[in-house]
């Protein structure tokens, strides 16, 4: 998947309002994943807005930025969504969707839903792991390595990393290609791996209730 770019990226031209369309206003990282399951699940009357990617590099943005898009586009459709957990915003946003009167993912994060929220408040006890998505294990070089300044500067990697002490790689695919990535993600950083399949968790399920 190409890098998502600073610009609103439409994955679906959004037209006049029709009975029963439902705009899903997600996070550009969850772009594969949210189409793979309007495929698998023939939901031709959802349409997709994604938000930039990097907005999880600077989270006070995102509430703003789903405010834009909610605003822009809420006269052309029945219903909207958002696929948006807390991300970073400290409340702000679950705040701004109550007042905007739309619905959002519960959760503090993806890594939290894509495994099911209740299975990962069940293990409070990894915070010393660093997760990645299919995405993130896409995007690792673009979205962690360089952004961090590790390719520029390898001797970061202890301080930004040495007290994580494994790498939980969220298998939303089972992809070999994606697992080898992930893998030399984890040796990178110099942590132990593991590989969970979590499937599209709480994701689908939302996206089940928002196809109604």
């Amino acid at each position: 998947m190409a890098l998502i770019s600073d610009d609103l990226l439409t994955v679906k031209g959004l037209e006049p309002a029709q009975q029963g369309r439902v705009l899903l206003i997600a996070c550009g990282a969850l772009a594969h994943e949210v189409l793979a399951l309007k495929r698998l699940n023939d939901w031709q009357h959802l349409d997709l807005q994604c938000l930039p990617a990097n907005l999880h590099l600077y989270p006070d943005r995102i509430t703003e930025a789903v405010e834009k898009a909610v605003l822009a586009h809420k006269s052309d459709y029945d219903s909207m969504f958002i696929l948006y957990a807390d991300c970073g915003t400290g409340g702000q946003l679950q705040a701004k969707c109550a007042e905007l009167g739309v619905e959002m993912i519960q959760g503090p994060h993806c890594y939290s839903f894509f495994e099911g929220n209740a299975v990962f408040a069940a293990h409070p006890d990894e915070f010393t792991a660093f997760y990645l998505t299919d995405f993130l294990v896409r995007q690792f070089d673009a979205f962690v390595w360089r952004p961090m300044g590790l390719d520029r500067h390898p001797q970061l990697r202890d301080m930004y990393f040495g007290n994580y002490t494994k790498l939980v790689y969220q298998a939303q695919t089972n992809d070999p290609a994606l697992d080898a990535k992930a893998e030399d993600c984890a040796r990178r950083l110099g942590l132990a791996y593991e590989r969970r399949f979590t499937g599209y968790g709480d994701l689908a399920v939302v996206m089940a209730q928002a196809a109604g």
